[in-house]
């Protein structure tokens, strides 16, 4: 496991009793899942960013992004009003950025020195696997938000071993051999 071996706030769905969780969280917490940071600006041009580990990458004629995140999320505010943001990959190593866009280090600004601007949204310049994204569509059923991008770029840095998420907890994962 991957730590940085600091202090953690804010609420970890894994706490409760193993009787008191509910039975999809449980699931979902079975699957690994990629570790992205999405960012946009806000109304005032701020910059806005939040952690999602619940996405899939549609590739083809009409390459997408559909993502999954709460709808009263300031990032979710921001992204609905100005229709863009920009998704970055995250690498093993920033298991401590993955952790200060969810909120576990409050007050602190997750947007580091040299974070550069895009029409997209804010780019987190060592993060250099990114998509700019459009948003399409959004189903929303009184739940999380299920929201479709249209992926307008791509670029594409060097491989890395990537961080992801898996019952709750951040690892490094390496390719065999």
């Amino acid at each position: 496991m991957l730590d940085d071996g600091r202090r953690r706030f804010g609420d970890d769905p894994y706490v409760a009793p193993v009787s008191e969780r509910d039975p999809a969280t449980r699931l979902r917490g079975r699957l690994a899942a990629p570790v992205t940071i999405w960012t946009t600006y806000g109304s005032a041009g701020d910059p806005v960013g939040i952690t999602i580990s619940s996405l899939v990458v549609l590739a083809g004629d009409r390459p997408a992004v559909i993502g999954v995140l709460q709808p009263l999320s300031e990032f979710w505010e921001a992204a609905e009003e100005s229709q863009r943001f920009v998704v970055h990959v995250l690498p093993a190593a920033d298991v401590r950025l993955a952790e200060t866009f969810a909120g576990r280090y409050p007050g602190a600004s997750p947007f580091p020195p040299g974070t550069a601007a895009s029409r997209w949204g804010p780019v987190l310049p060592h993060l250099t696997t990114r998509a700019y994204c459009t948003v399409d569509r959004v189903l929303d059923d009184d739940g999380p938000l299920v929201v479709r991008a249209k992926i307008d770029e791509v670029e594409l840095g060097e491989d890395a071993d990537p961080l992801v998420h898996f019952r709750g907890r951040y690892f490094g994962v390496a390719p065999p051999g």
